[in-house]
């Protein structure tokens, strides 16, 4: 599964490539001002992150929700676990009544098709990859970070080559089809929110293109949810 995963996102990403270029960090006004709301939410967001984290044995790991990304979620068997609200139009009541404020910030910004809060277990890595999907683009914003003795985040997320320390608060807009890794050098969990949005001022063929991709996506969490459930 994993081979033809990788050859059909090969495949995504060179169509897109052909028609659209951007930097790997954005302009967040530009791309995504509402995303100061969810800067401003943020003490509230870490808190509702922190009471998830005091039961995050409850949390799956990101390759028991996508069998794909085994390699870079059990490579060194340290967790990444990543508790999903919201899935390209599939959503978890569950996970939102444990996250109210994200799960009505999530509501009220069209825009944001995925939102998850991610976990790294202490020493985690997760090697360098890139994703598949250009039309949307990814929201970083740090929830608890651990600090290293100098004070600098302890939590490193690498685009492009260049290293982005992002602390508690903190946000980056960026582009992961760019290469990417990260990793969390210290003895406590790293949790951020991340959201998919979608990318604004496409060209109309890039933007149907995106559109029917992220219909299939759709289409496939679905099928596998009834399948996990059966």
């Amino acid at each position: 599964m994993s081979f033809f995963y990788d050859r059909a996102a090969d495949i995504i990403r060179h169509i897109y490539d052909a028609r659209l270029e951007g930097p790997p960090t954005l302009d967040l006004a530009s791309y995504f001002p509402a995303g100061e709301r969810f800067i401003a939410a943020w003490p509230t967001l870490c808190d509702e992150a922190r009471a998830v984290a005091a039961r995050l044995g409850n949390v799956p790991r990101f390759h028991e929700i996508m069998r794909e990304q085994t390699a870079i979620s059990d490579n060194d068997h340290r967790d990444w676990r990543m508790l999903i609200i919201k899935a390209y139009g599939t959503e978890f009541p569950q996970n939102k009544t444990l996250c109210p404020t994200l799960a009505r910030l999530v509501a009220e910004a069209p825009e944001v098709l995925s939102a998850s809060i991610s976990f790294l277990a202490p020493g985690k890595y997760i090697p360098a990859h890139r994703g598949p999907f250009r039309g949307v683009l990814r929201f970083y914003l740090g929830l608890s970070v651990p600090s290293l003795a100098d004070g600098r985040p302890a939590a490193v997320l690498k685009v492009a080559g260049t290293e982005h320390r992002i602390g508690s608060g903190d946000y980056l807009l960026w582009d992961d089809t760019f290469t990417h890794e990260a990793w969390n050098a210290s003895n406590d969990v790293r949790s951020v929110l991340l959201l998919d949005v979608w990318r604004r001022d496409m060209p109309v063929d890039m933007e149907l293109f995106s559109r029917l991709l992220i219909g299939l996506v759709r289409a496939g969490i679905r099928v596998r949810g009834a399948a996990d459930s059966g």
